[in-house]
């Protein structure tokens, strides 16, 4: 059987965090919580459901998993967030899977967002393919803003069926502050980076953006919902490129 190290970091998660463990009760072999100062009960929710807790200072999402992934027991490694959770058939192909013998590569899974209660399927939000199961050994994160997973060998992507469930927003003003952080974040690396951007950028990469997600990637069939996604990621564009006109003035 391929034995499974569950990894998630931490912040004052407690509106996910119990979702998130019970989907991966019988499918992870242990659970390991890397938390980064929550003051609200993820701590004692952690504990209680069995999972193995433990208090590391912030140093950016790519630096908190890979020191998470290191305290891991199992060879192979499912990277998930707080606010996701295993639906029903991804839950089921992993099972399979750890009954299959000498496994090699690295496995994909298609997420499903659900925002301020809709589950949106187009806005270019999905099928949103992650990679998260890989093996200890053979893989890190890297990246400031968005990190990504890199193979210290080459090793061939596998998707399993089923979806990773995400619940990413509750409100439209949580995301609103949620995009400015990221805006600057990225404005920054953007900056470092030498990259830059004219008066015309700031105005019409939003606008496409906007034309792009809603027309193009089918937001509109997601209602209300899916232009208020669209309308929030045209708005992020126009942050991130106003920040990095302003650091590069």
């Amino acid at each position: 059987m391929n034995a499974i190290s569950a990894i998630i970091i931490t912040q004052n998660e407690e509106r996910n965090i119990g979702r998130c463990l019970e989907s991966l009760a019988g499918v992870a072999d242990e659970i390991i919580v890397v938390d980064s100062g929550s003051t609200d009960n993820t701590e004692a929710i952690c504990r209680k459901a069995g999972a193995h807790f433990e208090h590391h200072d912030w140093e950016g999402y790519s630096g908190q998993k890979n020191y998470a992934n290191s305290l891991a027991a199992c060879p192979w490694i499912l990277s998930i967030d707080a606010d996701e959770a295993i639906s029903p058939t991804l839950r089921e192909s992993m099972l399979a899977w750890k009954q299959e013998e000498q496994q090699q590569g690295v496995y994909r899974f298609n997420r499903l967002t659900n925002y301020c209660g809709h589950w949106i399927h187009h806005c270019g939000w999905y099928p949103d393919p992650c990679t998260r199961l890989f093996p200890k050994d053979a893989a890190r994160w890297d990246g400031l803003v968005h990190e990504q997973l890199t193979f210290t060998s080459h090793l061939s992507p596998f998707t399993l069926k089923g979806n990773l469930l995400h619940y990413s927003y509750y409100s439209v003003e949580e995301h609103a502050k949620r995009q400015l952080h990221y805006a600057t974040l990225a404005a920054r690396k953007a900056h470092e980076a030498g990259k830059k951007v004219g008066a015309a950028g700031v105005w019409l990469r939003p606008k496409w953006n906007f034309f792009r997600n809603y027309i193009l990637k089918g937001g509109i069939l997601d209602g209300h919902a899916g232009y208020t996604v669209c309308r929030m990621s045209a708005y992020y564009t126009f942050l991130k490129y106003a920040l990095l006109r302003e650091l590069d003035s």
